[in-house]
């Protein structure tokens, strides 16, 4: 994967994508988007290719511009925003303790599954126990099966490792009709498409440490912190809106 600019995230080019349909989708413009792309050949995407997205436009959608935050609004941003970095924070130490046979893994394996539960404290409030906790379950899933996946990928089984991953995304395409499913301003497309990339992110970031390739794990990193970061606000945006908070 190419190294991202500073001032961009890396988007995962999906099937059936247009230039125009990701500047659409994240509220930019095509010459944004070629502005940032010098010296690539933007005229035909194909699945799989990386580019790279105006940071400013990253965070655009989530603005609320036109008056300033309650204070209610800025504790549910800043919370989402918490648990979303915790999320990747310690799916990054777990990765480190599994590749290098750490002796925290156990621990750091056990408090990163404590995320998932503090999403569903979070949640319950506005969706009710059980809503909560399907959305628990399914997150538990994802780093379970990211877990596995590691696993595989360190001791070189391919065929297991293709079986993972292709449960790994089924999971994410879940996740993301779920949470269209529960809130009008959240869309099922934007969440698969961000989790997807959250998930090629991830698995790079993986390959990296398997590599030894410290160096570009640590930009991946940036990447993935801006991701989980968008999603944190994609997620209390849309509470809000819903709430009316």
């Amino acid at each position: 994967m190419s190294m991202s600019p500073s001032d961009t995230i890396p988007y995962v080019v999906q099937q059936g994508d247009t230039l125009q349909s990701v500047a659409n989708m994240y509220r930019t413009s095509v010459k944004a988007i070629e502005q940032k792309n010098q010296g690539v050949n933007l005229n035909s995407l194909a699945a799989g290719q990386v580019i790279f997205i105006p940071v400013d436009s990253y965070y655009a959608p989530h603005r609320r511009a036109t008056r300033a935050c309650t204070t209610r609004e800025l504790e549910l941003m800043n919370l989402m925003r918490l648990l979303w970095e915790q999320h990747v924070f310690w799916t990054r130490l777990v990765i480190l303790s599994m590749v290098f046979d750490l002796p925290d893994v156990s621990q750091a394996t056990n408090r990163l599954l404590r995320n998932p539960q503090d999403f569903k404290a979070a949640l319950m409030p506005f969706y009710g126990e059980e809503t909560a906790a399907e959305f628990a379950n399914l997150l538990t899933q994802h780093l379970t099966i990211a877990a596995e996946l590691v696993a595989a990928s360190k001791e070189n089984n391919t065929a297991a490792a293709a079986d993972v991953e292709r449960r790994w995304y089924q999971n994410a395409d879940e996740i993301a009709e779920f949470l269209g499913s529960i809130n009008p301003y959240w869309s099922a497309a934007e969440w698969r498409s961000m989790l997807r990339e959250h998930l090629a992110m991830t698995k790079q970031e993986a390959v990296d440490f398997l590599t030894k390739d410290y160096e570009h794990s640590i930009s991946q990193f940036d990447a993935i912190e801006r991701m989980a970061l968008r999603m944190a606000d994609v997620m209390s945006d849309g509470i809000i809106r819903q709430f009316s908070l």
